[in-house]
């Protein structure tokens, strides 16, 4: 069920700005905004770890290609 409730626009200063009832608070003290058609949308911006990166990445399904390069003789370094 969505949620609606009724706010007012107000000035502050040169911008528009509306108040953020207590039950639509967004986590945080960040957040993305962006138009779309004519509704405008207000998403919280998340802090993403190194996990959540790996996640959302996809494998890599190419074959890499042999190399031939012998790993180097031990008894000659030594």
């Amino acid at each position: 069920m969505v949620h609606r409730r009724h706010v007012r626009l107000f000035r502050n200063g040169r911008n528009q700005a509306v108040r953020i009832p207590v039950e639509f608070e967004l986590p945080g003290d960040e957040a993305t905004m962006f138009r779309d058609g004519d509704r405008l949308v207000i998403e919280p911006l998340r802090k993403r770890g190194l996990l959540a990166l790996l996640k959302a990445m996809t494998p890599v399904v190419e074959k890499f290609p042999e190399i031939d390069d012998p790993a180097p003789n031990l008894q000659r370094v030594l």
